[in-house]
């Protein structure tokens, strides 16, 4: 399917079939599996994955767009969508043996088995190094203790990347990733995690206490759980730099709602500078999205629109509540929930600070190789 037919086949589903309710999910908190399936049918789970596993083998271009229109319609249902595509499903793609490209993708394609990804743990988020999760030999597999916080999709998942160290003190050479499905002994959702934005999206506390997995539950090799980690997590800033730009826009939209000619002159500048926000962040999501596609390092690219776009959002959406005045702070308004779900974009897959810290470094390297030294 060309992009444009990809993009056409988002926005009308998100109209249809989200925007009515994107409010009901905030409130209550969860998003109707009904949904989930409705968006199975129609292709979308399946647009990372190669086609001999019945997926769309999409460009990352096509992906960016359709998440910018869920994101337009509700952030909570495109972050699970862009979880499930940019760090479950990839990873596997990428990394995975035949038997567990066989086993794992065909589900995730219709939809019938949802990914997660489980890095972040309470004492360790954007330090992914050093993890405390431990995994050890055990028989003819491995057992893994410890627990994983913040995991989108983590209650509903059907198969949950786990990031584990077989040794603490080797930072990312110790670290593993393993296959972990939903059901395995000693695996469980400790708590469902009530938060301030992305409120319909499931995220959970997970526990792994004496969890045996087999062999083939393996993830690459042994100590490349760190590759697979960071490699997941670059492809996952373009996806969130396209949600961040869904909510601008929608920002955007809500702020053209009020604002006329006959309106005051600073709520024509802040319309001007949302514009310019939105514009920006959507060139800077296509570029990264193109250089992944053309197979060129586009790491410097992603962390840039990811840093940029999320910003981005919550200019835009704090304008949009400047703009509408008390009434956009009501419990259930638009302007309300895009305000809350845009300061969740800073953070995940990466805070702002850590965003900075990679390009700060990516670029000095660069600096040092260029002046010879």
């Amino acid at each position: 399917m060309r992009e444009e037919d990809w993009v056409q086949r988002a926005h009308l589903f998100c109209k249809q079939k989200i925007l009515p309710y994107a409010s009901a999910y905030d409130i209550e908190e969860e998003i109707p599996q009904a949904l989930l399936n409705e968006m199975a049918k129609e292709g979308f789970l399946g647009l990372t994955i190669p086609l001999e596993y019945g997926g769309s083998a999409a460009k990352t271009l096509t992906i960016g767009h359709v998440l910018e229109e869920m994101s337009a319609a509700s952030l909570a249902v495109a972050t699970g969508l862009a979880v499930h595509l940019s760090v479950a499903s990839a990873p596997i793609a990428r990394w995975g043996n035949d038997a567990q490209k066989a086993r794992f993708l065909p589900h995730m394609a219709k939809g019938e088995w949802l990914g997660a990804f489980a890095l972040t743990e309470p004492s360790t988020g954007s330090d992914a190094q050093h993890i405390t999760t431990r995994y050890t030999k055990d028989g003819d597999g491995f057992r893994i203790d410890g627990s994983k916080t913040f995991i989108t999709n983590g209650g509903i998942a059907q198969v949950v990347l786990v990031f584990a160290t077989r040794d603490p003190s080797a930072g990312s050479r110790g670290m593993s990733c393993f296959l972990v499905e939903k059901g395995t002994h000693g695996f469980s959702e400790s708590r469902h995690l009530s938060k301030l934005g992305l409120r319909g999206s499931k995220t959970s506390e997970l526990l792994l206490d004496s969890c045996h997995v087999g062999s083939e539950a393996l993830l690459g090799r042994e100590g490349d759980g760190f590759k697979v980690a960071m490699t997941a997590l670059e492809g996952g800033r373009v996806g969130i730099s396209a949600c961040s730009l869904g909510v601008a826009r929608a920002a955007l939209d809500c702020m053209k709602e009020s604002v006329a000619e006959d309106s005051a002159e600073w709520m024509k500048v802040a319309l001007a500078r949302s514009y310019v926000d939105v514009e920006a962040a959507r060139a800077l999501m296509e570029r990264a999205a193109n250089l992944k596609d053309q197979g060129q390092d586009y790491g410097l690219a992603a962390s840039s629109a990811k840093l940029f776009a999320s910003q981005a959002a919550f200019r835009v959406a704090s304008r949009a509540i400047d703009v509408a005045g008390m009434d956009g702070t009501k419990r259930g308004a638009v302007a309300e929930r895009l305000f809350r779900d845009a300061r969740v974009l800073t953070i995940v897959e990466g805070t702002t600070e850590i965003q900075e810290l990679i390009l700060g470094r990516s670029l000095a390297r660069r600096l040092d190789r260029s002046s010879g030294t």
